[in-house]
């Protein structure tokens, strides 16, 4: 049995590398992982794989004799009936000798509920291993449960300079294949990805994740084009291609009847925000997406909408691409908006990570 804090946390960090295996697959649930240890050796481990799916003390332990066994589990077990039966008594039934759980489910039909099972049955509970890390995994989640709003990822490539385009707007391709790879995967484990119109009629994008070795299927995001006037075209490629990825128009209360239903004829869905609300298009289409359980979002740009999310402070997590590349010149930036007008107002990021793209730099950044 493992008993001292140092092997707690090489356990756990363990536990938590299993239940990242979950993103972009078990939203709106929260990624979870769980490892068995018994005398010093992991003998077994698993994760919650797809939403609906066996939870991850299920997909670890069903198969495996666990009694006198240490337990390592990054949420603290269900205790409810909800698409699977509770996870809680499943592991008391297992008898280990102890449970280690990262942080307590803030879900409200467990809520502690898991943790108390186990105690009531005699299983010594350690709570708060590497809490920091399990909650930094899972903020998208908690954050939906708290603000019913999803977690939202503002996205752009620049040059060294912090151009997005040249001073005869040319854009494509500032960054490089692996980085566009890059987009794709992340385009592949998220819920929603959100654009402004003028990107849209510009560049006439898919915006669907294009992933042709990928192991398993990305998972296909809605499309949600902020198109105030409803000016997007019924040829475009974001209409064409409905039947491969649901596709959202967020318009306002100028957009005639008949682009209305000619949208929704094609089978887009249509939200009209009314004359009478005072939400922009932005914060709507986030509204929404939250009241559908949207638990990750990506706003693709252009400057303009990038500009609005950061003066709105709906921004949780920046993905920078930079590539090696001056443009000079007077030339687009990726943020407009109304920005701040001193240094001390301006909102602080944390880094999170680099990778490496070739020659290009992916910059990961969330709020302080």
């Amino acid at each position: 049995m493992e008993i001292g804090q140092k092997n707690d946390e090489q356990w756990m960090r363990i536990a938590i590398a299993e239940a990242a295996k979950g993103r972009g697959h078990v939203e709106p649930n929260p990624m979870v992982g769980c490892v068995v240890v018994r005398d010093g050796v992991v003998i077994a481990s698993g994760h919650h794989s797809k939403f609906g799916g066996p939870h991850a003390e299920v997909d670890a332990m069903q198969s495996v004799d666990c009694s006198g066994a240490t337990i390592y589990v990054t949420l603290e077990p269900c205790s409810h009936h909800g698409k699977t039966p509770p996870c809680a008594p499943f592991v008391v039934s297992k008898k280990p000798s102890r449970v280690v759980i990262a942080m307590t489910d803030p879900f409200p039909e467990v809520a502690g509920r898991g943790i108390e099972c186990l105690r009531d049955n005699g299983i010594q509970t350690t709570l708060g291993v590497l809490e920091a890390e399990a909650r930094e995994l899972n903020a998208p989640y908690l954050k939906l449960l708290e603000t019913q709003m999803p977690w939202t990822i503002a996205k752009w490539a620049m040059t060294l300079d912090g151009a997005i385009a040249t001073s005869t707007g040319e854009s494509k391709w500032i960054s490089n294949d692996r980085s566009r790879e890059a987009v794709h995967r992340m385009r592949g484990c998220l819920d929603a990805i959100i654009v402004g119109i003028n990107t849209a009629l510009v560049d006439n994008p898919e915006l669907t994740a294009r992933l042709p070795n990928a192991e398993s299927p990305p998972r296909v995001a809605r499309r949600v084009i902020l198109d105030h006037h409803g000016r997007l075209p019924l040829d475009s490629n974001l209409v064409q291609t409905i039947s491969e990825a649901p596709l959202w128009v967020v318009v306002g209360h100028e957009c005639s009847d008949s682009k209305l239903n000619a949208l929704s004829k094609a089978g887009a869905v249509v939200h009209s925000v009314p004359k009478d609300d005072q939400r922009d298009t932005l914060s709507y289409a986030l509204e929404a997406l939250g009241r559908e359980r949207a638990t990750n979002v990506l706003i693709e740009g252009g400057g303009a909408l990038l500009g609005s999310a950061f003066d709105l402070e709906v921004v949780d997590q920046i993905e920078c691409f930079i590539a090696p590349k001056i443009f000079g010149g007077d030339v687009r930036r990726p943020i407009y908006g109304s920005g701040v007008s001193h240094i001390q107002d301006a909102n602080k990021w944390r880094l999170v990570s680099t990778q490496k793209h070739d020659d290009d730099v992916q910059l990961s950044f969330r709020r302080l």
